[in-house]
């Protein structure tokens, strides 16, 4: 009987604030959107971060014959120069850091450049001569490459030592803000629906003054009288989760998995699978707004 009574006091709370309680799902699902996008795309830098870091590589570029650098005086790298900056990434001091050792020779330098820019004009003029000879080291950990930079730079033959990772923070960088920017219009749109879910249970109960006036009465617990109200907030919260995670999967499915990860395919996408695994989390957030919702507002009403 009392669940019953729960139920319809639910219904008419809902038929009675019908506008209010949909404007509490479509904010609910708008601002947990923008979570559950926040989570995704933290997971889609901490993904490339896993995939690119490990294949990192500290490229250092020998002197060519026509390099104006310091170290580069001499004109073209040695033979002997070659051998002396391979004793050093060898040697004990470094065994540590450096897992592997690669000699690109100008004739594969030359074949590497024409395979990414020969459809070019200018890429035509190119010869093998004016390649330069690098060696590419592989680090144990990419996050020590200062280390192997500061025992090469300098040395007579080396015009410059370049770390990979330069090339992709930049784009870290600008995933990382990206985030940020989700994650702050995700707390302007919580803070949103946590006013408005607090208005509607505040409508909800002035419109059944009446009836909780004769559950007092009655002897009715607070619980009993407050319960229908904390289940409508927590209904519309839950429907507006809901349609969120609906929402980025949708996204995640059509536009990452069916557009994004069969355009560019190097790149190890965030999957629907992950949306299934945020889910929980978005259902949390959603039910713990519509609870403190309802304790601000109920609170201060049981008083009166």
């Amino acid at each position: 009987m009392r669940v019953r009574f729960v139920l319809s006091q639910i219904g008419n709370g809902l038929r009675r604030n019908m506008a209010m309680a949909t404007s509490v799902v479509l904010v609910t699902f708008i601002s947990l959107t923008f979570v559950g996008a926040a989570i995704l795309l933290q997971m889609q830098v901490a993904n490339m971060k896993d995939d690119w870091y490990d294949k990192v590589e500290v490229s250092i570029f020998l002197c060519p014959g026509d390099s104006f650098a310091p170290t580069c005086a001499g004109g073209e790298v040695t033979e002997q120069q070659v051998e002396e900056i391979q004793g050093v990434l060898a040697s004990e001091a470094l065994s540590d850091y450096v897992e592997e050792v690669y000699v690109e020779t100008q004739e594969e330098a030359f074949v590497a450049f024409q395979d990414q820019f020969g459809d070019q004009d200018w890429a035509q003029r190119i010869t093998v001569d004016q390649m330069q000879i690098s060696l590419r080291v592989k680090l144990v950990d990419p996050e020590l490459y200062q280390v192997v930079a500061d025992e090469v730079a300098g040395r007579d033959g080396v015009e410059e030592v370049v770390d990979q990772r330069s090339i992709l923070e930049p784009l870290f960088l600008i995933l990382n803000r990206t985030t940020v920017m989700a994650a702050g219009l995700a707390a302007l749109m919580i803070v949103t629906a946590i006013l408005l879910i607090t208005t509607t249970i505040r409508l909800s109960a002035m419109s059944r003054q009446r009836e909780t006036s004769i559950m007092r009465l009655v002897g009715a617990s607070n619980l009993f009288i407050q319960l229908p109200f904390m289940l409508e907030g927590a209904i519309a919260a839950l429907l507006g989760a809901l349609l969120a995670i609906g929402g980025l999967w949708l996204g995640v499915r059509y536009i990452v998995e069916d557009w994004l990860a069969g355009t560019v395919q190097w790149v190890n996408f965030v999957s629907t699978s992950d949306v299934w695994v945020i889910a929980p989390i978005l259902i949390g957030i959603g039910i713990a707004l519509a609870a403190i919702s309802s304790l601000v507002t109920l609170s201060r009403y049981t008083k009166v």
